[in-house]
């Protein structure tokens, strides 16, 4: 296994950005930079060999300085969409940064995670390779309390496992929820449309959303609508009864809080794919609904229902309802999860 690190760039504060490589025998190719914890590319044979990307970045890091659409970067304080950008907490009301259309905090706020410049360590093990990240929020920073330390590792090992690991400590209570927001394409980052993936979720409930896309607070069946992905189906089979496409929050099936199986996406002409398991209890499907054609890496465009991301998550606008699975970490205790995505070629 090999794992290279180079200066990628600096920010317009003169922040130096660099760059990690991830290659185990193979042939898969991670690639991460210290600046929003971004993976900036995933290069994997297809069924017959050939070498290619298939996940969605920018040839260079002013691409990611111009502003997009979360492409590779980790998402937080508080991943997904919070109601107003307001919440109580232990009697306390706190204001968020409103980054959505003025009217909801979305992924963070105006500079989440995903615009930090983190510190970064290599990391080398018997099986695996990787880089372990880490930043300190300060209190009050987009609105959020406390003081939050956090530790992210990606690591890639000889199995084609990629691993997200997630670890914060605060010294106040506040809202958490850690992902990475990677859009993938097996077919090629840029090749045309996602329909043909076949995907399948071991989720039979799902958070209906009002009009912004906020959880309305009910946990309803997938069961006879068409976000049912218990049984595998290709993406464009339902998504026309759909306004714009799939941005909903799925709960996963399980018992407990341990790792569960909880996604299988392929491609059925390229054989790519991977499968997803996790310790978090929901995950978000999203299609890209609001891509505009943007230019990516090596000249590709990317529109509309061309990538799509399954982010692992808790549940968005958690800490506006009580019913939901708190999403507090307090003092004296640990925010920990774990995604693993194993990818293939059948």
């Amino acid at each position: 296994m090999e794992l290279r690190r180079q200066f990628y760039g600096a920010t317009p504060d003169g922040e130096k950005v660099d760059s990690f490589t991830l290659k185990n025998s193979g042939g898969m190719t991670a690639s991460v930079i210290t600046y929003g914890c971004i993976l900036t590319s995933l290069r994997m044979p297809d069924k017959q060999g050939k070498i290619g990307e298939i996940t969605l970045g920018f040839d260079n890091l002013q691409g990611y300085l111009a502003g997009h659409p979360y492409f590779g970067a980790l998402v937080g304080r508080f991943a997904n969409r919070i109601a107003g950008g307001r919440f109580e907490l232990d009697g306390k009301r706190y204001t968020l940064a409103c980054n959505e259309k003025d009217a909801n905090h979305l992924h963070g706020g105006t500079v989440g995670f995903d615009k930090r410049v983190w510190k970064a360590e290599e990391l080398r093990e018997n099986n695996r390779i990787g880089v372990r990240f880490s930043y300190t929020s300060p209190d009050g920073e987009e609105g959020y309390p406390g003081n939050l330390a956090v530790t992210v590792t990606y690591t890639l090992n000889e199995e084609n496992k990629l691993t997200f690991d997630y670890q914060a400590e605060s010294d106040r209570p506040t809202p958490i929820n850690l992902t990475n927001h990677a859009y993938w394409n097996f077919a090629g980052a840029g090749s045309g449309m996602i329909y043909d993936h076949v995907l399948s979720l071991h989720c039979s409930r799902y958070l209906p959303v009002n009009e912004e896309l906020i959880p309305t607070g009910e946990v309803l069946s997938v069961k006879d609508t068409p976000l049912d992905f218990t049984t595998e189906k290709p993406i464009g089979q339902d998504i026309d009864q759909l306004p714009v496409g799939y941005d909903h929050c799925f709960v996963v099936d399980k018992d407990g809080t341990g790792m569960a199986a909880i996604a299988r996406l392929y491609d059925p002409v390229s054989g790519r794919g991977m499968e997803i398991s996790t310790t978090k209890p929901a995950v978000q499907l999203y299609t890209g609904n609001f891509l505009t054609g943007i230019r990516g890496a090596d000249g590709a465009t990317f529109s509309k229902h061309t990538a799509l991301c399954l982010e692992t998550e808790v549940f968005p606008d958690a800490v506006n309802h009580p019913n939901f699975p708190s999403a507090v970490l307090r003092p004296g205790e640990t925010y920990h999860h774990t995604t693993v995505q194993r990818f293939f070629t059948e």
